[in-house]
């Protein structure tokens, strides 16, 4: 099996810490088929106990100094064999298995079946699948100090066995700090609604900012070996205590951008109004009867309620 790739490193901000540098590489172990290593030790057992019978079978006819020497060779055979089947390893798909020789890393199988290795090794099982990560609802001020709360979920897998073994004291405490530090972080860079409209906001540009969390989640935790897939937000609102004066305020903004597209659309249609009289003749409108006419197509283009009919006996001038 070749050696597994390390992850490229993701660019950071200046906020983002600057990690050591891994001391350790994932490489891959020496190892033999455990079927052949298996049947090699199987029958090493059986021979070592032919002998030892064969032996006090030779010592019983005479042979006493041959009998005492099988017996010794196949007790040896014997005992080596047993421990040599200490070394048979059984590797699930999914997982690998660091191998270490008194406290040195040796190398990782990731090839899945039964495998031979060392019996002076000792091997550790970490998993390689595809893992969830879900954060507490966190309660963090966003950039404009409006108190919000957000949770994220992150996709990971380990990618360098020997580093998040060895890098880190403990990968999974690891992976779930650091995405608490990354999801804190964005959300005070960021407001939860921006006042400018081309400023990014958590709720108005949420595929921009969760890439922005993936990316440094990706320099966080890549010291310890492993792989961000995804990061999403899976919860984001105002803080209980101001979420009803910020639902005012959005309902308020509602309100004003909805009256402003009713007046625009009310100004072009008088405007068209007005244009077709003059080109069709209809009446001859001076200023103050174009105004009159305006100030009534706008009351009842932008009104709340129905129009209200008056009819007017005398001259538009009494």
């Amino acid at each position: 099996m070749s050696e597994s790739t390390p992850t490229p490193p993701a660019t950071t901000d200046p906020d983002t810490p600057k990690l050591p540098d891994p001391q350790v590489r994932e490489v891959t172990a020496h190892s033999i088929p455990g079927g052949l290593g298996l049947l090699l030790t199987v029958v090493g057992f059986i021979g070592g106990i032919a002998l030892a019978i064969f032996g006090g079978a030779s010592a019983s006819a005479g042979s006493k100094a041959l009998g005492v020497t099988l017996i010794v060779v196949g007790v040896v055979l014997l005992l080596v064999s047993l421990f040599c089947m200490g070394g048979v390893k059984m590797v699930a798909p999914g997982e690998a298995r660091v191998i270490q020789l008194f406290g040195r890393y040796v190398g990782t199988i990731r090839t899945d079946g039964l495998r031979w290795i060392n019996p002076l090794t000792s091997a550790t099982k970490i998993s390689t699948r595809v893992r969830n990560h879900e954060t507490a609802v966190l309660k963090v001020n966003d950039a404009y100090g409006n108190p919000i709360e957000l949770a994220s979920i992150v996709v990971w897998k380990v990618e360098d066995t020997a580093q998040a073994l060895f890098e880190v004291d403990d990968f999974l405490e690891f992976v779930a700090t650091q995405t608490e530090a990354a999801v804190r972080h964005i959300a005070i860079e960021y407001p939860y609604d921006a006042h400018d409209e081309d400023a990014l906001s958590l709720r108005g540009n949420a595929e921009e900012i969760t890439e922005k969390l993936a990316a440094e989640l990706t320099a966080r935790v890549e010291a310890a070996g492993v792989r961000i897939i995804e990061a999403r937000f899976s919860h984001l609102a105002y803080a209980p205590e101001i979420a009803s004066a910020m639902l005012q305020r959005q309902q308020a903004g509602a309100v004003v951008a909805a009256r402003q597209q009713i007046v625009e659309g009310a100004v072009g249609m008088v405007e068209s109004a007005l244009d077709r009289i003059n080109e069709q003749g209809i009446v001859e409108l001076d200023e103050e009867r174009k105004a009159a006419m305006v100030s009534n197509l706008m009351v009842v283009l932008c009104g709340d309620r129905a129009a209200q009919p008056v009819l007017n006996t005398g001259s538009l001038y009494q």
